[in-house]
C-alpha cells in the first residue's frame, strides 16, 4: 500500500472513529459570576439539563458567563454569532444584559430566549423585539398581584426603591400606573446600582415619607440590601418585593430581617402548597428532581427560566425544521415564528401561549402571592 492509500486509510478511520457534529447549536450566556450571580448560577448550571436531542436534532449548547457585566455579553454574543454560528441565545442572565443584546440578534436573525426579569425585552413590540421570547412573568402581571394585596389590606401611599437600570425603571413605570389606578400614593421614589454596599441615603428619604408600604424592585442578592436597611431603621410597615427575590439566597441572606415579606412569583417556591391538578407542579417538580440530582440542592426558580426555555425550543424547533436546516437563515426565521406560535406550553412556572404582541405568554397560571414565615416561602392565606 503506497503513502496515499495510507492517508486514505488514516482519514477514513478519523472519521468513523469522531463523534458526528450537532446539528443545532445554542449559545447560553449565564452571570455565573460578578453581583447577578444568585440568578446567574442556576442558570449556567440549569444549561446541562436542556434536551440534547430534539427529534432527529442533536443539539450542543455552548455556555459562557458575562460575569454580570452588559459589556461582556455584547462580546460573548457576537463570538457565538459570528464564530459558533448559533441558531438560537438562551441568556443572558441581567435585564440591562439582555437589553444590550437585542439590536445584535435581530441583526443577525437569531432568536433569543430571555431569562429576564424586565419587561422591556419584549414591550412595546417592534421590529427587533420580535426576535425575543421572555422566560419569565411580564412585570405588570406581578405588579398587579401587589396592588391588588396592597388595597385589600388598606395600603394607601408606598415608597419605591429599586435598580437604576431597565429592570427598576420598568417596574416603575409598571407599577406606577396600576397604583395610580387604584387610588395608590407613591411618596417615596429612590434608585440603586446592583454593585451599591449601602442604600442608607434611600432608606433615610423612604423613612422622612412615612410610607404604608414599601415595594423593592430588585433582582437577586442585591434584593436583600434595603430590606435590611429599612428594618434596622425601624420601619414597620410592609414591604413587597417583585419576582426577582425568588432565590433561596433570599431568605439566607435576610434571615429574621425579611420575615413577612409579600411577593408574587413562580410556584416553585411553594410547590407542597400548590395543588395537584396544577399543570406546572409536575413540571417543575420535574426540574427540581433533575437539579437536585445532578447538583445535590434545589435550584433557584431563575435556573427554571432557562429549563423553560428548552421546553419551548423543544415545541418549536420540529416545525422550524419544516422550513430550513439549523445552521441556515431559514431554520432561525421559522424557529422565530414557531416560538411565536406557542400555545397551552405548560412550564415550570405557568402556562405559555405566545402571540405577536406578547412573547411572555404568561396569565394568572404564572404566578403565586407568597410571603415569607418562619425564614421560609408560604403561600399568603389572606
Amino acid at each position: 500500500m503506497n503513502a496515499t492509500s495510507w492517508i486514505h486509510v488514516a482519514l477514513a478511520l478519523a472519521l468513523g472513529s469522531t463523534p458526528a457534529l450537532a446539528q443545532m447549536k445554542v449559545g447560553v450566556i449565564a452571570s455565573a459570576t460578578g453581583p447577578t450571580a444568585v440568578v446567574g448560577i442556576p442558570q449556567k448550571n440549569t444549561a446541562a439539563l436542556l434536551p440534547k436531542k430534539i427529534g432527529d436534532v442533536s443539539v450542543e449548547y455552548i455556555v459562557l458567563d458575562d460575569a454580570s457585566d452588559p459589556t461582556r455579553s455584547v462580546v460573548n454574543a457576537k463570538k457565538l454569532l459570528a464564530e459558533d454560528r448559533i441558531d438560537a441565545l438562551i441568556g443572558p442572565s441581567g435585564s440591562p444584559n439582555a437589553v444590550g443584546l437585542i439590536g445584535f440578534m435581530a441583526e443577525s436573525g437569531t432568536p433569543m430566549l430571555a431569562p429576564v426579569g424586565t419587561t422591556a425585552v419584549v414591550l412595546p413590540m417592534d421590529d427587533k423585539k420580535r426576535w425575543v421570547f421572555k422566560t419569565t412573568q411580564n412585570d405588570a402581571l406581578i405588579s398587579d398581584a401587589l396592588v391588588s394585596h396592597m388595597k385589600k389590606h388598606g395600603v394607601k401611599t408606598v415608597g419605591f426603591i429599586g435598580f437604576n437600570d431597565p429592570y427598576g425603571e420598568n417596574w416603575h413605570q409598571v407599577f406606577s400606573a396600576q397604583a395610580e389606578k387604584a387610588g395608590l400614593k407613591i411618596v417615596a421614589n429612590e434608585r440603586y446600582l446592583r454593585t451599591d454596599a449601602s442604600v442608607a441615603g434611600q432608606v433615610a428619604k423612604i423613612m422622612a415619607a412615612k410610607p404604608d408600604a414599601v415595594l423593592v424592585a430588585a433582582a437577586g442578592g442585591p434584593t436583600v440590601l434595603p430590606q435590611i436597611a429599612l428594618h434596622d431603621a425601624g420601619y414597620k410597615g410592609q414591604v413587597y418585593q417583585t419576582h426577582g427575590a425568588a432565590a433561596p439566597a433570599f431568605l439566607k441572606l435576610g434571615g429574621p430581617k425579611v420575615e413577612g415579606t409579600v411577593l408574587a412569583a413562580s410556584l416553585m417556591l411553594v410547590l407542597p402548597e400548590i395543588p395537584d391538578s396544577v399543570p406546572s407542579k409536575a413540571v417543575a417538580e420535574a426540574y427540581v428532581r433533575e437539579y437536585e440530582k445532578l447538583y445535590g440542592e434545589k435550584p433557584a426558580t431563575f435556573g427554571a427560566n432557562v429549563y423553560d426555555a428548552g421546553l419551548l425550543l423543544a415545541r418549536a424547533v420540529p416545525e422550524a425544521l419544516k422550513h430550513g436546516k439549523p445552521g441556515t437563515p431559514e431554520f432561525r426565521a421559522a424557529l422565530r415564528d414557531a416560538l411565536e406560535k406557542t400555545k397551552e406550553l405548560v412550564g415550570t412556572q405557568g402556562v405559555y401561549n405566545m402571540t405577536p404582541a406578547d412573547h411572555s405568554g404568561f396569565d394568572q397560571r404564572g404566578r403565586e402571592l407568597i410571603t415569607v414565615r418562619d425564614g421560609q416561602w408560604r403561600l399568603v392565606k389572606d
